[in-house]
């Protein structure tokens, strides 16, 4: 590790749509407040065409920690497990001399909660993934463990229905103990050597709650209806995209027809207000590490593990190949950007998350692992140059491999009642017509599309087998029984505290100890809330 090797702040948020920011130009852009965001885009290197290497939790943060793509990483679903004998992007610059921490949410599973970090303070060490609900009262019952209790706090039927201003006290958000946590370690090791840190927030992933403030920019709380600063999603279910049987089948699935456009329109006015949020708490924090002198020679990383549909195509949240589950946000800031010294740059060639790790070791001046499936990126950040990436993919395997190269993307089902899909992104950024369809192809006016169709076709065709994906995710469960982790689930996070125990944090919470149920019977002068 070379004598000058720069720390490495990687901000991590769950869920964020790359068309969120207040750097996304119009008509792709929504109009939220990101004036962080927007900090790092202006003095950074902006990847506009980012994606993740499959649009789900774990697998996705797998692919991006190892560095490799969905089947060679076995992340087959959000049960994933870390194997011990893989290398990691923190266990690499562990081993580089770095001191290295995570500090909030990462979903790993079983009873590996480290896989490469030297600290853990905070964060989802229960090996559940599970969300920190936006909602009392208590939404999980301690005395039910199983499956569907763990996770009914995050259930298909609550997640638009709940959508609005967050019953938890602001000062317990996952978000702000992140930013003190965070800021804490630092301050305690930040003079021991190089460091790597990650901070990683769950908004706005669901719950779709948010503070007061927040959610009154895009929603009228009295009048119960939206703002005139709410859009409505870009593109509709009338799209090409939206009325293949895959997003049939997502629709059933997530009952997205059982709602109403008013309770549509508040999830995501809801979700405006989670991005809006998250983008002050990373203010705060940067600021903070700023002020501190902790970002003098650190390499500051924004991006996302997958996006959120948000509404767009008539469907919701993840797990898909539309562009707004795919795409993910990625600006990377160095200590020259921060300095002037060098230009903003924004780089327009499709990238992937798993670009990361190579990326961060040529910036650090550390060595990857020569087996891993992502390319270095890191002179496309300090030059602002179109890397030579070649095609990227985002996986749902054993469903679709996703291909883009280009202006366009190809999409290749495992079912062979599935159609076929190919999108021209720079004439069609919403997936608006699918051009694998015979008949426009043969009409096309430009032989680039068909020559797009079957370049592409081969690629997928060449580079995944759909029917060995089932023996390789019967491989990996066998393998994950073995690491099952023997605690309860708790309510999503925990500390590990200075003497080792591990102590859940929403207990308080969602399980109190209830002083008083009305306050007025008790405090007499309590405000009258009319």
């Amino acid at each position: 590790m070379p004598a000058d090797s720069p720390n490495v702040l990687f901000l991590q948020s769950d869920e964020h749509n790359h068309r969120f920011a207040g750097h996304v130009e119009s008509p792709a852009g929504e109009p939220v407040e990101t004036p962080t965001l927007d900090g790092l885009a202006e003095r950074g290197t902006r990847f506009t065409d980012a994606y993740c290497p499959m649009p789900l939790c774990a697998p996705s943060r797998k692919c991006m920690l190892t560095g490799q793509e969905q089947f060679n990483a076995d992340a087959w679903g959000n049960q994933a497990i870390m194997e011990p004998e893989r290398e990691t992007l923190p266990g690499t610059f562990a081993d580089g001399g770095y001191e290295t921490c995570l500090v909030g949410k990462m979903h790993f599973n079983g009873d590996r909660q480290f896989n490469g970090f030297g600290h853990r303070p905070y964060g989802d060490l229960t090996g559940h993934g599970i969300q920190q609900p936006g909602h009392q009262p208590d939404p999980i019952d301690p005395e039910r463990l199983d499956t569907n209790a763990r996770r009914q706090a995050i259930d298909v039927g609550t997640r638009i229905p709940s959508a609005g201003v967050t019953e938890i006290p602001e000062s317990q958000l996952q978000e702000w103990t992140v930013v003190r946590e965070s800021l804490t370690w630092l301050r305690e090791h930040g003079d021991d050597g190089p460091w790597f840190l990650t901070a990683s927030f769950s908004r706005p992933h669901f719950p779709l709650t948010a503070p007061r403030r927040h959610v009154e920019r895009y929603w009228d709380l009295e009048a119960d209806e939206p703002t005139d600063r709410l859009t409505d999603p870009p593109v509709g279910g009338d799209s090409d995209a939206a009325t293949h049987p895959y997003s049939e089948r997502k629709r059933e699935h997530k009952r997205i027809d059982s709602f109403d456009r008013k309770t549509l329109q508040r999830a995501r006015a809801a979700y405006f207000a989670c991005v809006d949020f998250l983008d002050e708490v990373l203010g705060e924090f940067l600021r903070s590490a700023e002020a501190e002198g902790f970002l003098e020679d650190t390499v500051v990383v924004y991006t996302s593990d997958h996006g959120d549909l948000a509404g767009e195509h008539d469907l919701w949240w993840k797990g898909s190949f539309h562009e707004g589950a795919t795409r993910v946000p990625l600006l990377v800031q160095t200590p020259a950007h921060r300095d002037g010294d060098r230009e903003p740059a924004r780089v327009e060639t499709p990238v992937s998350l798993i670009d990361l790790y190579p990326t961060l070791c040529g910036l650090t001046g550390l060595t990857a692992p020569d087996d891993i499936d992502g390319v270095d990126l890191s002179r496309a950040v300090e030059t602002g140059e179109e890397p030579e990436r070649g095609p990227v993919f985002c996986d749902h395997l054993p469903a679709f491999r996703a291909v883009r190269d280009g202006r366009y993307k190809y999409v290749g089902f495992g079912d062979e009642n599935d159609p076929e899909l190919l999108f021209d992104l720079d004439a069609d950024p919403f997936e608006r017509v699918n051009l694998a369809d015979d008949a426009t192809v043969e009409e096309a006016t430009d032989e680039a599309d068909a020559e797009a169709l079957e370049r592409l076709r081969g690629i997928v065709a060449d580079t995944v087998d759909f029917e060995a994906v089932e023996e390789r995710q019967r491989q990996a469960r066998e393998r994950a029984e073995g690491h099952r982790l023997g605690i309860p689930p708790g309510t999503g996070n925990a500390y590990v505290m200075p003497d080792g125990r591990l102590v859940d944090v929403g207990t308080p919470l969602y399980k109190p100890d209830v002083l008083a149920a009305d306050p007025s019977v008790v405090f007499e002068d309590f405000p009258d809330e009319e």
